[in-house]
């Protein structure tokens, strides 16, 4: 019977020594001197030799007191040779078999089980972490409850970890040792140790009482052994049940012979040895109720999630050891009520334990109860948020499909098919694995072969691939093939490489019992074929799966070889036939024209096979003779250009194609072009058509071939010219046109750079770039939407390739070539940008003519006005542009944060890093262009509690928020921020006269919001430069009026002058500074000086530091600061003849090299008398006060108080010294304190709704 205590031992010897080791040395149990030898292992079953000799004390046993490799107190220590003596660094380094420890553990056992237990004990023990021992004197004396209290009072509390859980591949083995020697341990002694009701009798009660307690490290370590335990127990009552088995089919057989022939004292022995079977069994079956009700019954809800999971993934290895005593509704529920736990980890272990049950199909008729229960679970956790365990449940799903079809209803499979196209690649693989069981997997092969045999098929996959296209049509997520494509991949692949059935059923007529595909089947089937081909190619998922291309192996890479050859030969021939056959259709055409890049090229030559390419060139040409779709003519110039690499031998053959079909086109253009320039306003549509249909084309292939030797340019350039004299040109031929010249210009200066150009190659070059970056300017103003945002996109292109970038890389040669924008292209630019792309929806919608758009069309709309944008600003990140102009998007950051936070954000952070000043006073100024727009709206009477104030004051957080928190890297920007918004809020004063406020100084409320990214002494300059604008009146006004300017004040204030007043001296501010932390105390020196230095730099740095100017507003700007010209006549003259105006800060170098550094200069006097004048004065009760300030304040600032000179801040740091107190922190105890069984399901997890079930676990 099984005790919750530890049995007490009887004490046979002097009880007064109680200095004995409970461990025993390993070379006590190797000692042949001993005179022992190992007992043969009894019969199954067979009960215990008595124990005949009395047992002696260990005093006998040891009689010096001390055994050797032991230290007199008891600890464990290393012997002479260094080899570890404990059974817990034993199994910690594993070098000895686990087979052989155990046996010597076994040996020990028999020759003095307390000993035995006792090292069993410690080794539970300091496998749980803890430092602490378990004596004899305890062993004997004290209860399991009080032992377990003793050893969490002797816990390391100073670390969370312990050996479950340290990281690191020692302890990774660790783990797996301390569960193997728990199974070996019960495999070694199940024939006779675990039936005399002391050792196991003792373990379980010790791992029971372990399990329970509050110390996490304890509850793990426990649970874990328990749960090994008792799967080491359920095989010996498997194997128990197996011999009873045999046991009663032997005395069966021996009983129905006849009596002549029967033997009695044989019956006999098999009763008897049947009757010990069934009493181990009983036995057994005790030990296990006692760990699955103590233990198992409250771990599987304990709170640490790592115990939980441990519990479920044990109890599935049960159900499947021993499914005929285990497997059953009284063990399930546990696994099904798991399921909902809120932990990813305990849901996967339940994933798995019921994967290893579903797996078995004679299992199934057991599980049907439950299956019925949890299905619905089971399906939804297909949709897990973790990804993990998404997929092992869509892998289980699949199980219960194999096991049985009608367990999933149809809306059961289809929660899983759409899975197919998720971006995670394994629950996408997973996902098709299903689908392949559920659609594509033929029953009966051989029925389908013969049936495509007689219908005149090769391949019996017909019906399959019918039926893989039904499902991506009606998937309808058409554009994501690719998606479906490698789902199936690793499960179908027969079927995906089936090359030759795909073309069959897209050539071929229909035999009798097909049905013809339809149009709209045809183009998913060459869409799906495209995307095979581009799989077995690339060998790599597509774009949005996986996280890039990794190294294929070396069978994967045959694998790749063969089937690229498999479908070149194949489509070589194919091909052609296909292009005639759609050549009408753009989109089959389109599809089919990728083809040929996933081609390995060699074999045209290799297996000559010539005659088919002239074919493939013949269709192409007729292909583009017939199409002007942009995408298919972009298809067709990409095969060509891939056809016509200098690597392959056919390169000839395909450059005379091409050459033939670029001059044929040419010629139409010119002879189109001159046509429809003489006629003029009577041009018909014709003319049009015939310039516009060749000119697609023509650009079309100059993306990819360098046509400069045709000369379009010219022509081009004279349909721009005309278009923008008469106002007459079609939009799509000017939009045409422009793409063509662009495309001319790129080639033409890729020849100057690879080459070794000529003076007068780069003077024409610039000649033309010159004529046509005016062209575009000009275009700006076309009355078409789709030639301005053409000629824009182009401008931003050009100004990008063509910049000073240009001749970075060795190549100053080319500087004839760079071109900057000047001032009035630069606003035509961003006035386009405000224009087009700041617009709200209604305004887009009234601009086309009327017509609503549907959802598509928005997203696209909203697609081009990006690239709009993030053309514009890249001009802005690589000083292309003046970075003034970007104020004018800074600005929209709130309003239009949905569609373009992105793009503005990253060029907010990419010209912070070109400048750090020039970008915060562009911040500055973007504030100020809305304030402005304010008052001119609102009037100067600002309602300061209005959504719109508000906003702006949002748009200053966020842009505060954008600063960082390293604040000596933005020091001098933040202050430069703060100067021009002091300047700003008082550059006009109020005509009603000085008592009144001036109108912009509810400007104050918004550059609040950046005080706290000043620092303490930067606060306090920026103070003083306040105090400048102010007169005795305006300190002494406390009307509403007047906030703006008390609340800016008291943000300066914050962390100054008032906190030093606040701190209390003495006494007072001893027990606050007892709570500080440890991690603001050891750096302070360090971060004191600091301090000073920058400090001292950033005094010294009149002579060193170039910053910009003032910012000048950009010019014809929409939205450029709008100033009341009655208060700009009045007041502008004071403020340009008043000292340390923006015109002074513009023009005077000395102030635009540091103006936080001048301001600073100006009170370093001050503050060295000060300081002299203090260190004299000071006293204890000032010694205590500073003392106060160090401990309220985790960063002092010395310098603001008394220091001038390092010297005088070492000797205060000297005096101090003795006067600081340090108080260390307390430790941290990082483990669990919680409850040990709190509900971690939710109510509806918990099975409430029996009906159905006549069981009551459900």
């Amino acid at each position: 019977m099984i005790t919750s205590e530890l049995p007490v031992l009887q004490d046979s010897g002097e009880s007064g020594q109680d200095t004995v080791s409970l461990s025993m040395s390993m070379s006590e149990l190797d000692d042949p001197g001993d005179g022992k030898s190992k007992k043969k292992r009894g019969r199954p079953g067979r009960p215990p030799a008595p124990n005949k000799k009395p047992r002696k004390s260990p005093l006998e046993k040891c009689p010096m007191g001390v055994q050797r490799g032991r230290k007199a107190n008891g600890m464990a220590q290393q012997n002479g040779e260094g080899d570890p003596v404990t059974l817990f660094e034993v199994v910690k380094q594993g070098k000895s078999a686990m087979q052989s420890v155990v046996d010597d553990w076994i040996e020990s056992y028999k020759q003095d089980r307390d000993l035995a237990l006792l090292d069993l004990i410690n080794f539970f023990i300091q496998c749980s972490g803890c430092k602490g021992t378990v004596r004899i004197e305890m062993f004997r004396n004290m209860q399991n409850a009080e032992i377990i209290r003793k050893m969490t009072e002797e816990f390391d509390e100073d670390s969370g970890d312990y050996p479950l859980t340290i990281s690191g591949p020692l302890w990774k083995k660790f783990r797996y040792n301390f569960s193997e020697f728990i199974c070996v341990l019960i495999r070694q002694c199940q024939y006779s140790i675990i039936y005399d009701e002391y050792m196991m009798d003792t373990v379980i009660s010790l791992l029971t009482g372990l399990s329970d307690s509050q110390v996490r490290a304890f509850r793990h370590t426990s649970t874990l052994a328990a749960m090994k335990l008792m799967t080491a127990l359920v095989n010996v009552a498997l194997n128990l049940s197996i011999n009873q088995d045999n046991t009663q089919r032997q005395y069966e057989a021996e009983r129905n012979k006849m009596v002549g022939k029967r033997a009695n004292e044989k019956l006999e022995l098999l009763l008897q040895r049947r009757k010990e079977l069934q009493e181990n069994q009983d036995e057994i079956e005790n030990m296990m109720n006692s760990i699955f009700k103590g233990i198992f019954v409250h771990r599987y809800r304990d709170a640490i999630a790592e115990i939980r999971a441990i519990c479920i993934e044990e109890i599935g290895v049960w159900m499947k050891m021993y499914s005929d005593a285990f497997l059953n509704d009284s063990y399930l529920k546990y696994v099904g009520w798991t399921l909902h736990d809120r932990q990813g980890e305990v849901r996967l272990k339940c994933l798995k334990a019921l994967q290893n049950l579903y797996t078995n199909r004679e299992l199934f008729p057991k599980l049907e109860l439950f299956t019925n229960r949890f299905k619905d679970r089971i399906v939804s956790m297909t949709l897990d948020k973790e990804y993990d365990v998404a997929v092992e449940a869509i892998r289980l799903v699949t199980l219960i499909l194999q096991g049985s079809e009608d367990a999933l209803s149809n809306e059961d499979c289809e929660n899983v098919y759409h899975l197919v196209y998720s971006a995670h690649r394994p629950v996408a693989v997973a996902a098709g694995e299903f689908l392949h069981r559920k659609l594509f997997s033929r029953h009966d092969p051989q029925a389908e072969e013969a049936l495509a045999k007689r219908r005149g098929r090769s391949s019996p996959n017909g019906n399959l691939i019918r039926m893989l296209v039904l499902f991506f049509l009606e998937s309808e997520l058409h554009e994501h093939a690719a998606y479906l494509v490698d789902s199936l991949w690793e499960s179908s692949q027969e079927l995906l490489k089936d090359w030759e059935c795909m073309t069959e059923l897209l050539l071929e007529e229909p035999v009798q019992g097909e049905e013809v595909l339809s149009d709209r089947q045809e183009s998913a089937l060459i869409e799906l074929t495209v995307c095979t081909i581009r799989q077995a190619a690339e060998a790599h998922p597509p774009v949005g799966r996986g996280t890039g291309k990794r190294v294929l192996t070396a069978k994967e890479r045959k694998t790749q070889i063969d089937d690229k050859n498999k479908l070149t030969e194949h489509f070589i021939m194919a091909l052609p036939m296909l292009l005639s056959k759609y050549q009408t259709d753009a989109e089959k055409v389109a599809n089919l024209l990728q083809i040929p890049q996933y081609f390995d090229l060699d074999v045209y030559s290799a297996g000559r096979m010539e005659k088919h390419l002239d074919a493939l060139l013949k269709q192409i040409k007729f292909v583009v003779e017939k199409h002007t779709d942009t995408e298919v003519l972009e298809s067709c110039s990409k095969t060509y250009s891939i056809l016509c690499s200098e690597e392959y031998t056919i390169m000839n053959r395909v450059d005379i194609s091409r050459s033939q079909l670029i001059d044929e086109l040419a010629d139409r253009f010119n002879h189109s072009v001159e046509e429809l320039l003489q006629a003029g306003e009577e041009a018909d549509d014709d003319d049009i058509y015939n310039v516009l249909s060749t000119l697609k084309k023509l650009t079309a292939f100059h993306n990819a071939h360098d046509l400069t030797r045709w000369d379009l340019f010219g022509n081009c350039y004279r349909l721009l010219r005309t278009g923008i004299e008469q106002g007459s040109m079609p939009e799509q031929i000017a939009v045409q046109a422009l793409q063509c010249s662009h495309y001319s210009i790129l080639w033409q200066l890729v020849k100057i750079t690879e080459g070794a150009p000529s003076k007068d190659d780069l003077l024409a070059l610039r000649r033309v770039v010159k004529s046509f970056l005016a062209m575009c300017q000009q275009c700006l103003s076309n009355v078409n939407t789709p030639v301005k945002e053409q000629a824009f996109m182009l401008l931003c292109d050009l100004l990008m390739i063509f910049s000073h970038q240009l001749t970075t890389g060795s190549r100053e040669g080319l500087q004839p070539l760079v071109f900057n924008p000047d001032s009035s292209l630069q606003n035509e630019l961003l006035n386009f940008i405000l224009d087009h792309v700041f617009i709200d929806q209604d305004d887009e919608n009234q601009s086309i003519e009327g017509d609503e758009e549907d959802e598509a069309n928005k997203i696209e709309a909203l697609h081009k006005r990006r690239n709009l944008l993030a053309a514009f600003s890249k001009l802005i990140i690589y000083d292309i542009v003046d970075m003034p102009a970007a104020a004018d998007i800074f600005k929209h950051y709130m309003k239009y944060y949905n569609d373009y936070g992105d793009i503005i954000k990253e060029t907010l952070s990419k010209t912070r890093q070109t400048d750090k000043i020039l970008c915060a006073k562009t911040l500055i100024l973007s504030l100020q262009q809305l304030f402005n727009e304010l008052i001119q709206d609102q009037g100067p009477n600002l309602d300061r509690t209005s959504s719109h104030v508000s906003g702006i004051k949002e748009l200053a957080r966020r842009f505060a928020l954008t600063f960082g928190l390293d604040q000596i890297k933005t020091r001098e920007a933040v202050a430069t921020l703060h100067k021009d918004g002091i300047e700003f809020a008082f550059k006009y004063q109020n005509p009603k006269g000085p008592e009144y406020p001036p109108p912009n100084l509810a400007f104050l409320e918004v550059l609040c919001e950046f005080s706290s990214k000043l620092l303490r002494q930067d606060k306090k300059t920026v103070h003083s430069y306040l105090e400048k604008f102010m007169t005795e009146q305006m300190m002494e006004r406390r009307e509403d009026i007047w906030l703006p300017l008390i609340s800016y004040r008291n943000s300066l204030l914050t962390g100054g002058d008032e906190d030093r007043m606040s701190i209390t001296s003495g006494s007072s501010s001893s027990k606050a500074g007892s709570i500080r932390s440890k991690k603001g105390r050891p750096a302070m020196h360090k971060k004191r000086i600091e301090e000073e230095s920058v400090e001292s730099s950033w005094m010294m740095r009149n002579d060193t530091l170039q910053t910009p100017g003032a910012l000048q507003t950009p010019q014809l700007t929409s939205t450029v600061l709008r100033e009341n010209p009655r208060q700009a006549a009045e007041h502008l003259p004071e403020q340009n003849s008043e000292p340390g105006s923006e015109s002074d800060y513009v023009h005077n170098p000395q102030m635009q090299m540091s103006w936080l550094g001048q301001q600073k200069m100006e009170e370093v006097n001050r503050k060295e008398r000060t300081a002299m004048n203090y260190m004299k004065a000071r006293s204890g009760g000032v010694r205590q006060t500073v003392r106060g300030l160090m401990e309220d304040d985790a960063e002092p600032i010395f310098e603001d108080v008394m220091m001038s000179s390092r010297g005088q801040l070492e000797d205060m740091s000297e005096e101090f010294e003795d006067t600081m107190v340090i108080d260390l922190p307390p430790s941290r105890n990082r483990r669990e304190r919680a409850e040990l069984r709190p509900d971690f399901f939710d109510s509806a997890a918990m099975i409430e709704d029996e009906s159905g079930f006549t069981m009551p676990m459900f």
